[in-house]
């Protein structure tokens, strides 16, 4: 018997309950925008080219660009197509920008937990490390948005065996760290359950143009082709299509450029989408009945 995680159990997609989104929509569109703070000269962290010796200036300000300028620049394109964001953000950026954090927070965009910094891992951490890391990012986030946030995305998607417990006892709704589904689905905890809503592992901006060097152009190809074959199969089942952006890497010029036809492109079809957030999929989810939903019964 091979070892297993008990966190679910296996669901075929097609033998499911058939549900719907808000105005009965069918397939639920989120956009997760990550900025991240990097600590100079040590930690960890992305690099666009081979690693380089520490300090690493060029990364640690290629990864800054993003907070400086690409940031804002996504925010200009949300603002301009009227487009909800997710602003899954490293703690941090409350000490070092605050108010490209205020600019999404006024627009009513969601705050999602993203740990405090991306120059560490919860993998790397001990029992009490990470519930200091979760605890202290989750403190941050309520001090500062006047409310506790309902959604947590791991730094680097890195969990450890006992991460969902801690997400769990820190009053979290749900997380994004497990590429399982098209749909949401209820995890086991040893504290009650937590909801996994999909998040883009394979068509990640980041994966997409740091690690495998997709161009930008057949990037958003792709990007139109999940959502259309998406858009077309919604009919029979509903589903989530998640799109994940890096300030520091969308929010390069010409990647926005072949972006915004994407954007374009799944726009002109919002009365057909459910274009929300992650913490709205969570809350349409958590009212539905028992049973409709994987882990729910």
């Amino acid at each position: 018997m091979l070892r297993t995680h008990g966190r679910y159990d296996y669901s075929a997609l097609p033998e499911r309950p058939v549900y719907a989104w808000p105005n009965g929509a069918r397939l639920a569109v989120h956009f997760c925008l990550n900025v991240e703070h990097f600590a100079f000269g040590e930690g960890i962290g992305n690099d666009y080219a081979a690693p380089h010796p520490q300090p690493n200036q060029r990364s640690f300000a290629w990864r800054d660009y993003g907070n400086r300028v690409g940031a804002w620049r996504i925010l200009e394109l949300a603002d301009e197509f009227k487009l909800p964001i997710a602003l899954l953000i490293n703690t941090a950026l409350y000490d070092y920008c605050p108010s490209l954090i205020e600019a999404f927070r006024n627009r009513g965009d969601e705050i999602v937990g993203h740990g405090r910094t991306n120059a560490e891992r919860q993998a790397d951490m001990s029992l009490e490390e990470e519930r200091a890391c979760i605890t202290e990012a989750t403190a941050a986030m309520t001090k500062h948005e006047g409310r506790a946030p309902k959604g947590w995305l791991a730094p680097y998607i890195s969990q450890t065996e006992r991460s969902l417990e801690l997400l769990k006892q820190a009053s979290y709704r749900y997380m994004m760290d497990w590429p399982l589904d098209d749909q949401p689905v209820w995890f086991r905890t040893a504290h009650g359950r937590i909801l996994s809503i999909p998040y883009a592992h394979d068509l990640n901006d980041s994966f997409e143009a740091v690690l495998r060097r997709t161009p930008s152009q057949l990037y958003c190809d792709n990007l139109i082709d999940q959502f259309d074959e998406m858009l077309e199969e919604s009919v029979r089942r509903p589903l989530v299509m998640p799109v994940v952006m890096h300030s520091f890497v969308l929010g390069q010029p010409h990647r926005l450029r072949q972006f915004r036809r994407v954007i374009r492109h799944i726009t002109a079809h919002r009365e057909q989408v459910w274009l929300t957030h992650p913490g709205q999929i969570c809350e349409h989810i958590e009212a539905l009945p028992a049973g409709t939903i994987p882990g729910s019964a």
